[in-house]
């Protein structure tokens, strides 16, 4: 089984979008999907009600995902670690213990060329066309990233 991990900074917006996003497009007896967040201020919590009404309005739900915070053995555990921005990512390899370590961290939208974006935008502090736009941009993102994983996984 390969598994994914996505991380953002509080585990409750991007990171649980992009989990249920990603996990909608794998199958489940091949991929292991799950989230976390480079910060502990929201360990335990349900994603932010807005990810949950965004996910919810195209098919997907979020709502029982909680909140917890990217530990060491998370290196360990998961094949593959995508962040949602340049903070993220530097968090994370902060935490890295070696080369091996690094090689399986990567900015979730280097894996899709087409995107306009550098980074995942945060959408905390906007309302929900923020929420929609992330929603779009890691749909997309998503989208190339299960096909290059499911390439890798035959």
């Amino acid at each position: 089984m390969v598994k994914i991990l996505m991380v953002c900074l509080g585990n409750i917006c991007r990171s649980p979008l992009a989990h249920g996003i990603l996990e909608s497009k794998l199958p489940s007896d091949k991929f292991y999907v799950d989230s976390a967040g480079t910060a502990n201020y929201h360990v335990g919590d349900s994603p932010d009600h807005r990810s949950v009404a965004v996910a919810k309005s195209h098919g997907i739900d979020i709502s029982m995902q909680r909140g917890r915070q990217f530990k060491v053995s998370d290196f360990n555990d998961f094949d593959y670690i995508f962040t949602m921005d340049d903070s993220n990512f530097q968090n994370v390899i902060a935490l890295a213990r070696d080369t091996k370590d690094i090689a399986k961290v990567k900015p979730i939208l280097e894996m899709d060329n087409q995107s306009n974006f550098s980074y995942v935008p945060d959408p905390y502090y906007g309302d929900m066309s923020d929420f929609e736009e992330v929603y779009s941009v890691l749909n997309q993102a998503c989208e190339a990233l299960s096909q290059q994983l499911q390439n890798v996984a035959q």
